[in-house]
């Protein structure tokens, strides 16, 4: 077991806060002299069906205090995605079908085991004891707070000066979290800066039940491929876990070396130590590891963990070949025409997989990120006419041979 010290260490790598650190230090002194590891928290609705790696920021560092010797709880929100988190949202959000949670629920289950070790991990469904509450005890539970603390949120706040409505069924999404604490006698729960206020409410219902109240630690709110914005598949800045690897790996290559440090800090294995190599590296210090390498070495490493290595290998040498030899991969899939009529250019883009939407073609396209046969489209309006076969590319890596079906 690693020190008082050297474990802080650890635990604050990445961390936006940690409250409160001296009771953490007193909890970690106390582990270590009794043998008996800390109960570690963190808490996921599953409200959508698939992770990206802004997800697994708290894995990682679930996995971090793992690695430590404590004790995991990955606690699944299947009673609080029925409610649904307010937390920094302007409206009220659309509630869940039982149905829904659960089959989102099992693909979770699926995608973590890729970072933390399912044999020393417990998964715990918060409805397991939520759902054995009776109306008087939610009404009990609801007289730990009042309308004015919950006010003080700054999302409920913005939207109660603003006139916005604020359901009373979401004031109890703090409050049910903060019991699953309670429920299961957290020493240290985790979670993104956005959950400050939940966190700390476990705390205060930790205090009531005479239990020694739980440590927060919050991690912040990973940045997306464009370096700005949260990571999020509705602004289409994500890598997603479930991806296939040379997207993967080409989205992680993608980013700036400022960006990768972030990466590396809150979602890397790497030690401290190599971590600081790293940073060297960018800053241009002698002895630090050259960014292009340590680019490459994460796009392997985040390949590696949701496939395996050799499919990061093979990632990383179809890379090479059609990025650095400039030459177009040779399993790109085929997309048939069977009208030989000229077709507007986002029709195809979308029509071929290789967008989700007109919209993001046109995007696209305004962003010069879309090329027919090696040439720059620029016009989003445009419409082509395939004479046998064309090579359709959007982005630095999807590609689409298309080729037009003769009638006979």
């Amino acid at each position: 077991m690693k020190s008082v010290q050297e474990q802080m260490a650890v635990i604050q790598r990445g961390a936006v806060e940690v409250l409160v650190e001296a009771e953490l230090e007193e909890k970690i002194a106390t582990s270590l002299a009794s043998g008996v590891p800390l109960k570690i928290k963190a808490g996921f609705d599953p409200t959508a069906p698939d992770l990206h790696l802004g997800h697994t920021v708290l894995i990682q560092k679930l996995k971090q205090f793992q690695d430590l010797g404590h004790e995991i709880y990955f606690l699944i929100g299947d009673f609080t995605a029925t409610i649904g988190d307010p937390s920094g949202k302007s409206e009220t959000r659309k509630t869940l079908t039982r149905a829904e949670v659960l089959q989102n629920a099992e693909t979770y289950k699926e995608q973590v085991f890729k970072i933390l070790d399912p044999a020393r991990t417990r998964v715990v469904f918060n409805s397991s004891w939520m759902e054995q509450k009776s109306a008087a005890d939610l009404i009990a539970l609801a007289s730990r707070y009042t309308v004015a603390r919950m006010l003080e949120r700054d999302d409920f706040h913005k939207r109660f000066t603003g006139q916005q409505p604020i359901a009373i069924h979401e004031f109890l999404y703090p409050l049910v979290q903060g019991y699953d604490s309670v429920a299961l006698k957290a020493d240290v729960e985790l979670g993104g800066t956005d959950q400050k206020f939940n966190l700390l409410v476990g705390r205060e219902l930790q205090k009531h039940e005479d239990q020694k109240p739980q440590c927060v630690v919050t991690m912040p709110l990973l940045e997306g491929l464009d370096g700005v914005n949260k990571m999020s598949k509705s602004l289409g800045n994500y890598v997603g876990i479930t991806e296939p690897p040379k997207e993967i790996y080409g989205k992680i290559m993608s980013i700036s070396d400022e960006l990768m440090l972030r990466y590396y800090e809150l979602l890397s294995d790497i030690d401290l130590e190599g971590l600081q190599r790293v940073k060297d590296g960018v800053a241009g210090k002698v002895g630090g590891s050259h960014p292009m390498e340590s680019k490459k070495a994460l796009a392997r490493e985040m390949v590696a963990r949701f496939y395996d290595q050799d499919q990061a290998l093979n990632a990383e040498q179809e890379f090479v070949l059609q990025f650095k030899q400039k030459e177009v991969p040779e399993d790109i899939p085929c997309f048939s025409l069977q009208d030989p009529r000229p077709i507007w250019i986002c029709k195809l883009l979308t029509d071929a997989g290789l967008t989700a939407s007109n919209g993001e073609a046109r995007r696209l396209i305004k962003q010069g990120a879309v090329r027919m046969d090696g040439n720059k489209v620029v016009d989003a309006d445009l419409e082509v006419s395939i004479v046998q076969e064309s090579i359709l590319q959007a982005g630095k890596r999807r590609f689409a041979r298309i080729v037009v079906e003769r009638i006979r």
